[in-house]
């Protein structure tokens, strides 16, 4: 987390994180990031591994109509 504060739901938890803190998402874990608060929220995704496509990606809801 650069600055804000995040709401990160990673399997059904959903842990608060603040500027400086960071979390793991394991591979194939649903996960999602939202802002609470008014204060703009600013992160950094960050991905390892020998593959970085993104057609894997599953949608499991979307709030912005993306296929």
């Amino acid at each position: 987390m650069v600055s804000g504060r995040a709401v990160v739901t990673r399997d059904g938890e959903q842990l608060a994180l603040a500027a400086g803190e960071s979390i793991d998402i394991p591979m194939g874990a649903a996960h999602r990031i939202a802002n609470p608060g008014l204060e703009p929220l600013t992160f950094i995704e960050v991905q390892r591994g020998d593959y970085f496509g993104e057609d894997d990606i599953e949608r499991l809801e979307d709030d912005f109509g993306r296929v």
